[in-house]
């Protein structure tokens, strides 16, 4: 017998454009994960590409049960939610919210500016942290590592490592998310543990990917083959490319969502809304609380 081996490249099992729908006040989003075409791919539950005026946003709302991680790409947001915690991200931040037993914020564009632009991931959070105390992981842009494999390439590492460069954020779901830019007429290859899922999400220009040069274009989610495989290689070729890589291990439990509610059954669910209707076992701070920033 001889032994089997998994190919050389992670290739593009499927190919999906993310269309622009109204989201929140005032929004407009492509949603790439969370599409009825691909409704999950565990452990991610959506991928948002934003662009919100200064007069939309997303006022106050809850949530439980996951995480959101909102990395800007153009202008800037702001933050408040019932515990206090409030704040402003720009062009290149990162804010890496565990929401675990329960928060009720809003995120609004700041007024004085024409756009806010950029990615929201909701990642899912295995049973035993669920319920946990939410955190927040705040990095300004500088602050985010850049590895620089050769000329021409930059991944600024948001989550994982690339390149021998590791990120500071703490994942309770072990998470990849990595910002590429790549220039024209360049091949990068990037490591990935063999038992994770994931994706590429194209903002800019042309990609080809995996040994079969699958081609990826803007607003297209490229999600990866599933074969053991643990790199995969991208090239450019007559124009620079601009894409995220995010891949994460699998949680393999049951996945109940209701709008900004994700547990592992409906009974968990059903409670949840108890929870927040009667402002208990985590809402409690929700009973008289309203944004100033909305």
């Amino acid at each position: 017998m001889t032994a089997t081996t998994a190919p050389l490249s992670r290739s593009i099992a499927r190919s999906v454009l993310s269309k622009e729908q109204s989201e929140g006040v005032g929004a407009r989003v492509r949603r790439s994960i969370g599409r009825p075409e691909l409704r999950n791919h565990d452990p991610f539950l959506m991928l948002d590409e934003f662009s919100v005026d200064k007069n939309g946003g997303f006022p106050d709302h809850p949530h439980r049960g996951f995480e959101t991680v909102t990395y800007m790409l153009e202008g800037q947001f702001q933050h408040e939610d019932f515990a206090g915690h409030k704040g402003t991200i720009g062009p290149g931040d990162l804010q890496w919210m565990t929401a675990g037993r329960g928060i009720v914020h809003s995120e609004m564009p700041v007024k004085s500016q024409t756009r806010a632009h950029g990615l929201q991931l909701w990642i899912n959070l295995p049973k035993e942290h669920k319920m946990c105390e939410p955190q927040y992981q705040e990095l300004l842009d500088g602050q985010i590592p850049r590895a620089t494999p050769q000329d021409g390439v930059v991944v600024k590492v948001i989550a994982g490592e690339s390149h021998g460069v590791k990120s500071q954020v703490y994942t309770r779901t072990p998470t990849m998310y990595l910002d590429f830019k790549v220039d024209m007429n360049k091949t990068v290859t990037q490591t990935i543990p063999s038992t994770y899922t994931g994706f590429l999400y194209m903002l800019k220009g042309t990609a080809f990917i995996g040994d079969k040069e699958f081609e990826g274009k803007a607003h297209h989610t490229l999600t990866l083959s599933e074969d053991g495989a643990t790199t995969i290689k991208i090239q450019t070729k007559d124009e620079d490319a601009h894409f995220v890589f995010i891949a994460g291990e699998p949680l393999k439990e049951p996945i109940v969502q209701h709008g900004p509610f994700v547990m592992n059954s409906s009974e968990e669910i059903y409670d949840t809304f108890v929870d927040y209707q009667n402002n208990k076992n985590g809402f409690e701070r929700a009973r008289k609380w309203r944004s100033t920033i909305a």
